[in-house]
């Protein structure tokens, strides 16, 4: 490299095409990073789902029948808690069905469903499918 006698520093071009590189990863490391961030959030309500259906089979298993309240299996049967990181679990249930539902409630995951809920019902049935996949 040669040196140019009384030049110093660095010239307008050369902060201008860093400053440039520097917003083009920016753009496309930030979507990115959000959208991990945001499937790594869904993990945490699909364990808990799962979980909730392994603690009504256990009850089920037990008592011939599903139980209609979280709380209970929250206790007996080692079920998830009625929030769970961004999202709350819900139980709707008869003695013969049951569906669990993980809904987000913070603004930063309601933009990962679509219908804003991840559902699990006894037959072991997931939707959306899509969202279960990843």
């Amino acid at each position: 490299m040669k040196i140019i006698p009384g030049r110093k520093g660095i010239t307008l071009i050369e902060l201008l095409v860093v400053i440039t590189i520097v917003a083009i990863l920016a753009t496309i490391a930030v979507p990115m990073y959000t959208g991990y961030m945001i499937r790594a959030r869904r993990a945490d309500a699909k364990t808990s789902l799962e979980q909730l259906r392994a603690a009504q089979e256990m009850r089920r298993a037990e008592y011939g029948s599903y139980s209609t309240s979280l709380a209970a299996l929250q206790t007996s049967w080692g079920g998830p808690a009625g929030t769970v990181g961004d999202y709350t679990i819900t139980l709707a249930a008869t003695a013969t069905t049951f569906t669990g539902t993980a809904t987000p409630y913070t603004a930063r995951q309601l933009k990962d469903v679509a219908p804003n809920a991840l559902t699990i019902d006894q037959d072991g049935t997931k939707s959306p499918a899509d969202k279960w996949a990843k």
